[in-house]
């Protein structure tokens, strides 16, 4: 697991072998980054069930302005805090443990992209994008991108304007925008 371009680009993160992590594969994040590259430059990011960081820490190494990484899991948040001092953001990203659902039903800011990497099979990305609908967590003309199973349904929304999805082996990533 790498960050693959921008200022960080190449640095090795590290993982913990043998948990229920499932650190997003290189291709796939390559894939994603080229489609949403756009919408990074300056972004306030969320990484929802962040995992290792991997994602969050990509966006930051391609220009977006700062990051908050949610995740539960105790041992994984040791993890990014060491991957956010191996690529040096240390001034831009900020990890916070504690459950994605309850964070989203008490947070007052809004963010410009927003990722998240839930367990799959568990019906999680569809909880997660109601809140983030109802708490308006995501900024006027920011997006959403949804990794998840590529069994799981992903529906559409009122207020979500669906822009891409994509399939790779059993990961498939959706992308929403905030409609004006």
């Amino acid at each position: 697991m790498r960050i693959i371009a921008g200022i960080a680009g190449g640095r090795k993160l590290k993982s913990i072998k043998g948990t229920p992590t499932r650190p997003t594969l290189d291709r796939v994040k390559e894939s994603l980054f080229s489609i949403i590259n756009f919408y990074i430059p300056a972004a306030r990011v969320l990484d929802l069930f962040a995992g290792f960081g991997s994602l969050g820490l990509e966006s930051l190494s391609r220009g977006a302005k700062e990051l908050l990484l949610v995740e539960k899991n105790k041992r994984n948040i040791q993890v990014i805090k060491d991957n956010i001092e191996r690529c040096n953001f240390s001034d831009k990203a900020v990890v916070l443990r504690d459950d994605v659902f309850i964070f989203l039903q008490n947070i007052s800011s809004n963010f410009d992209l927003i990722l998240m990497d839930p367990p799959y099979g568990k019906n999680y990305a569809a909880r997660a994008l109601e809140l983030i609908i109802k708490n308006r967590v995501i900024a006027q003309d920011g997006i959403v991108v949804v990794e998840h199973g590529v069994e799981e349904e992903m529906k559409e929304y009122k207020s979500l304007e669906f822009i891409k999805s994509k399939s790779y082996g059993d990961t498939g990533i959706t992308i929403y925008s905030a409609k004006g």
